[in-house]
């Protein structure tokens, strides 16, 4: 067939067609030769676009070397600003003056970049760079202008930010500048902090519709001031994904899907969950869009409108399966599949959002379907879904879907973690939890529990692993993170859950600094980093 069209198409055709593939940025970056990445190391939220919350290349940590004897506290660097977002992690970063680094970088609700030497090799920054100018009227955002507490007590920084495999580091800011309110996308040299060509970005985008916050010409418009960009960012073949709810739910809001050129910072795709609606955010407990091997990106909804079933455009509370399709020479966000449960009326009245976890993309599965995707809400009830076939609507019930257990962990809003069969998660008034994956199920009989019940949120499982031996679950309690109180870091045997050490182990050796609800350890080179209100403390293993 593929002859037979370029015969019948005449030479200038072949020209213009070759034109238009080459202007699309997806299909120009499919088309370049592949690279080796030129960096490594924990480039994105969860350590991979799977959102698995696994790093396999820790080959110094063990259960049999951390205990409170030989693993520790090592140091801390100050911060300006509360930590919400993950530190990220590159090996061997090339600092002008400074020689090679392992750096680890951190971003605060300050609106600052910090650069870090990951081993303590000095206490100054590598760089820092502020993303407000406050001479210039350019500040962070008071909690009390976005009129909810949930983030405090400014707003900045909040989403993890994503680092590309040539050294970009992108970020998403949000400020006040002289009375008005902007979010920028900021792409940053990792080596210097300085902005890239096209760098900043500010973040603008329209859709047509009906929905809350229309103007009267049907158009709904990002507002900069409603919009939570608390969603980690995504890099998916070669475009820059950011998600963004809201702040406590004031409106008018919208759940947003923006998709930038890593290259251009050219706004190419736009999905708005409820453009005929109202809200839809897309907050995740800090979880990132995932994305499969194709490039096909998964995003959980919260409460908000919903009409998909009856050939609406609206997604509240679904699991939402979006591709890239050319539309008008354009790679737009269209909605290839989506799942929303039976109940979902119910689930946007009470509050129950659906995704709170967002979305994991499972391993390859020898029995049942091959692909899965796991979600779970607000209330506990995990959702086990087949990725190429979602399974839509059913008004009665969700028997369409491969599993769904009804409340099944309790009040729910982190990530879990999924490492060895094994799915890892953090609820809330509950001790870590574990279940085995078989023969393409969740098994409530295998579950195992470590330790004590962790308060609200509950904890973000993460796994540190040497290929599948020596797995570990680390997780940050952070439920004294209202009145200032420490933050606590624990690590379990991930075969057993059986408490291996916890910062309190060692009266005031060990202690964290003051708690920041939501927060994800990263395992990185015989090292953890985690952020707090005022520092980002490192643990690793004792000098003997």
């Amino acid at each position: 067939m593929k002859s037979r069209i370029r015969q019948t198409l005449s030479p200038c055709l072949l020209a213009m067609a070759a034109l238009c593939l080459a202007g699309s940025p997806v299909l120009a970056a499919a088309k370049r030769p592949a690279k080796a990445p030129a960096f490594h190391g924990v480039l994105t939220y969860h350590y991979d676009n799977a959102r698995t919350g696994v790093n396999p290349e820790e080959s110094m940590l063990t259960p049999g070397n951390v205990n409170p004897q030989s693993f520790g506290k090592l140091f801390s660097y100050p911060v300006d600003g509360y930590v919400y977002a993950q530190p990220l992690y590159v090996r061997n970063v090339m600092i002008p003056k400074l020689g090679a680094h392992n750096v680890i970088f951190i971003v605060t609700e300050h609106n600052s970049v910090y650069a870090f030497d990951a081993d303590g090799n000095g206490a100054a920054p590598l760089w820092q760079r502020s993303l407000i100018n406050p001479a210039a009227g350019v500040t962070s955002v008071a909690a009390a202008d976005v009129l909810s507490q949930d983030i405090v007590p400014e707003v900045g920084i909040t989403s993890t930010p994503v680092i590309d495999s040539v050294g970009t580091l992108y970020v998403v800011a949000k400020t006040k500048e002289n009375g008005s309110y902007v979010q920028r996308l900021h792409a940053l040299d990792i080596a210097t902090g300085k902005e890239r060509p096209n760098s900043p970005r500010v973040i603008t985008a329209t859709v047509t519709g009906t929905g809350d916050g229309r103007s009267a010409a049907d158009v709904v418009t990002f507002n900069p001031l409603r919009a939570n960009q608390r969603s980690a960012l995504a890099e998916v073949k070669g475009m820059i994904y950011a998600a963004f709810a809201s702040h406590g739910d004031n409106g008018p809001y919208h759940g947003w899907v923006l998709g930038y050129g890593s290259r251009t910072l050219k706004l190419f795709q736009t999905f708005n969950v409820t453009p005929n609606g109202g809200d839809g955010g897309i907050w995740q407990g800090a979880n990132g869009p995932a994305a499969d091997a194709s490039g096909a990106l998964y995003i959980a909804s919260g409460n908000g409108t919903f009409d998909a079933d009856s050939g609406g455009v609206d997604y509240g509370d679904s699991a939402i399966k979006l591709v890239s399709r050319m539309i008008k020479h354009r790679p737009e966000l269209t909605v290839a599949d989506y799942f929303t449960p039976y109940d979902q009326t119910n689930l946007s009245a009470k509050d129950i959002d659906f995704g709170t976890t967002g979305a994991i993309v499972l391993p390859d599965q020898p029995v049942g379907p091959k692909h899965l995707l796991l979600v779970a809400n607000k209330s506990g009830t995990v959702y086990l879904l087949d990725r190429d076939n979602l399974g839509h609507y059913n008004v009665d019930d969700d028997s369409q879907i491969v599993q769904e257990l009804p409340a099944m962990l309790g009040m729910t809003y982190t990530p879990p973690a999924y490492f060895n069969g094994h799915v890892y998660f953090g609820p809330q008034n509950r001790p870590l939890l574990s279940f085995p994956l078989v023969n393409g199920q969740i098994s409530i009989d295998g579950e195992i529990q470590g330790g004590d019940a962790f308060g609200f949120p509950g904890v973000v499982p993460s796994v540190s692993a040497n290929g599948t031996a020596n797995g570990i679950v680390w997780v940050i309690q952070s439920d004294q993170y209202a009145s200032s109180g420490p933050a606590v870091l624990y690590a379990y045997d991930a075969s057993t859950l059986t408490e291996l050490y916890d910062s309190n182990m060692q009266g005031t050796r060990d202690i964290a600094g003051p708690a920041v609800k939501f927060t994800t350890p990263t395992i990185a080179n015989g090292k953890v980093y985690l952020g707090t209100q005022q520092t980002v403390d490192v643990y690793g293993l004792l000098s003997p």
